[in-house]
Order: C-alpha cells, then sequence, then structure tokens
C-alpha cells in the first residue's frame, strides 16, 4: 500500500512545491511509482511537471465537487513512474462551495482510498494556509513533511502547525504522524543558515532530515522548464540533494 505524504507549510515560499516536484522525481528515478496530488489553486506543481493548468477539463476541483472520479483527473506517466493529479485556480472557490457538505474532511481520502494500492508514495503539495484543502491533505497522508526556509523566522508559524497536525490526529485521522523537517535554501556561506539549523534542532522533538537542500539557480530555474531538477540539471547540487533526501524518506520507513 502507498505512502502518502502531505508537504505542508502555512507559510509561504519556504519551498513546498519545489519539494513536492522534485521528492516526487527522485523517488520515481529510484523506481517507486509515485502519484503527486496538486492540492494548491495556484497550481504550480502541476506547471512544475510541464502540464498546461489553464487546459485541463477534470482537476481536483471537479474531484472534490464530485463531478468526476480520481481515475478521470489524473494524469499518467507524465513521467516514467510519475503521475500527476492536477490543480488550477478554480479550486480556490472549493472552500466556498463546500460549506455544509457533511464530512467534507474527508472528500479527498475517500477518494485517493480507491486508488493507493497503486503506487509506491503518494506526495501532497498543500496550499500556503491552514484551510478546508490542507485538512483534506491531512486527513488522507499517513504523514506530514514540513519544509523550513533556512531564515530568521522559520521557527514562527510552526508549532502553529504543529498544533494542526496533533488536532488532525486527534479528531479525524488518528493514523497522522510527523513525517520531518527538511530544511531548504540553505546557503552554507552564512553564518544565519547554520544557526537556523541548530536553533530549529535545539527547539523540536521532531524528525529532521541530515539533507539539507541548498539556495540554488538551478532549482530555481526548472519549474519555468515544466521540469524537474533531475531532468532539467541532473548533475547540480539541488539533483543531488533531493536525491539524499528520497533516500532518507525510503529509509525512514525501513523499506
Amino acid at each position: 500500500m502507498g505512502r502518502v505524504i502531505a508537504i505542508a507549510n502555512q507559510k509561504g515560499g519556504v519551498g513546498k512545491t519545489t519539494t513536492s516536484i522534485n521528492l516526487t522525481a527522485a523517488l520515481a528515478e529510484k523506481n517507486k511509482k509515485v502519484l503527486v496530488i496538486d492540492i494548491d489553486p495556484q497550481g504550480n506543481t502541476t506547471s512544475g511537471f510541464g502540464i498546461d493548468k489553464n487546459d485541463l477539463d477534470n482537476t481536483i476541483y471537479e474531484l472534490i465537487l464530485g463531478e468526476c472520479s480520481i481515475n478521470d483527473c489524473i494524469i499518467k506517466d507524465v513521467m516514467p513512474n510519475i503521475s500527476v493529479l492536477p490543480s488550477n485556480v478554480n479550486l480556490a472557490a472549493a472552500e466556498i462551495e463546500l460549506i455544509g457538505v457533511e464530512k467534507k474532511e474527508y472528500i479527498l481520502k475517500n477518494e485517493v482510498d480507491w486508488i493507493k494500492d497503486q503506487y509506491d508514495y503518494i506526495l501532497i503539495d498543500c496550499p500556503p494556509s491552514l484551510s478546508m484543502l490542507t485538512v483534506n491533505a491531512m486527513t488522507t497522508a499517513g504523514s506530514v513533511l514540513v519544509p523550513i526556509q533556512c531564515e530568521y523566522y522559520a521557527l514562527e508559524g510552526l508549532s502553529q502547525l504543529i498544533h494542526t497536525v496533533n488536532l488532525v490526529k486527534e479528531r479525524l485521522n488518528p493514523e497522522l504522524e510527523m513525517e520531518g523537517v527538511v530544511f531548504t535554501m540553505y546557503d552554507a556561506r552564512t553564518n544565519l543558515s547554520m544557526q537556523v539549523v541548530e536553533n530549529v534542532k535545539g527547539h523540536l522533538e521532531q524528525n529532521i532530515y541530515n539533507t539539507l537542500i541548498p539556495r540554488n539557480i538551478r532549482l530555481a530555474e526548472a519549474p519555468s522548464y515544466g521540469m524537474p531538477i533531475t531532468k532539467y540539471d541532473p548533475k547540480s547540487a539541488g539533483a543531488e540533494a533531493y536525491r539524499q533526501l528520497a533516500d532518507e524518506v525510503i529509509k525512514n520507513k525501513g523499506e
């Protein structure tokens, strides 16, 4: 059965989408069958795999409203071992349309349960907010991976996110765990990056991945070409870092 990991942080610009795209690609390179679910109305994970997000009949929005089945929405074999459940700006309206719907926290989970066994990994790219969409991702997932940018305010909001994870665990999904924290935009030349890593390690009881995702120009360029870094520049420091992270994620459950 596939491991479902929500990639979440209510702070924007911390590398959630970069991690969703490139961890997916690195796992696929290791012969894991991966589905990435884009549950962010910005749809950046969708376009990061070269999909035209504005030219889609069926997206996660139609799925959440019950207008199509999960198999109608999934774009299969976007790259070897990678399928995508896409999103676009229409999803921004879902929150309002779900008002009054019963058990709306479980809509995504009920759909994903149908296809869970077809994949080794299902990664969910969450929006930068603790919204009903993020709650849906957390009721579907077995664990939450939190990217944290190496900057002064890194810890701000993290306790709120952990509180949300604990609430979801207590009330909606007793299986939910913290997968771990991964540091992004790490710059070895600055003391600040190193201080942030030490500070977070000192404050957190969570699993912290050893892999540090570097601040890397090639990593920033890759999405505009609709490619993960492993394809855009396979020998770059960013590509190597995501391969190391994939190894750690795989080992995390002793596979």
